[in-house]
């Protein structure tokens, strides 16, 4: 028997590969009511033979780590979607994000009771990308959580 092999979709993700460094705003929010800024590093490697990504993040505030997350991505071919499975160092029950990759921009929404989050990577500069991250109570009206630049070290 013959094994799967990646599609162009599952491919798709490679985008992402790489150690990453950047600079991120953090907006007021119930968590962080004064906002401000991190510096974060992003470790994403291509895994089971290019069928998914893992990521391992971290985020340095002050000097210190104060925040670690780890994701693991892939295309869900049944779904005809990107889905994330994200975990983190608040202790929280793993949240699923699910969305599409367009123009080198690969845009993922997750909802919980809390309401809806929404990962937004921008790849279309080579070596850099963008990130934002924005809460949503309704679904309609988003609000900046965290904004990022990131490049690719070589």
């Amino acid at each position: 028997m013959e094994m799967p092999k990646p599609t162009a979709d599952h491919r798709k993700l490679e985008r992402v590969v790489g150690r990453w460094t950047g600079e991120e705003k953090l907006f007021p929010s119930p968590w962080d009511p004064k906002g401000g800024t991190a510096i974060s590093r992003v470790q994403n490697r291509l895994v089971l033979d290019g069928f998914a990504v893992v990521q391992d993040y971290e985020q340095e505030r002050n000097g210190k780590i104060n925040f670690r997350g780890h994701g693991v991505l892939r295309w869900e071919a049944h779904q005809q979607c990107y889905e994330m499975y994200w975990f983190d160092s608040m202790d929280m029950p793993p949240n699923i994000f699910r969305g599409s990759f367009e123009d080198n921009i690969l845009t993922m929404t997750n909802k919980q009771a809390q309401g809806y989050t929404r990962a937004i990577w921008d790849f279309r500069q080579d070596g850099h990308y963008k990130y934002r991250m924005e809460m949503s109570q309704d679904g309609n009206q988003w609000q900046p959580f965290i904004e990022g630049h990131y490049k690719l070290e070589s």
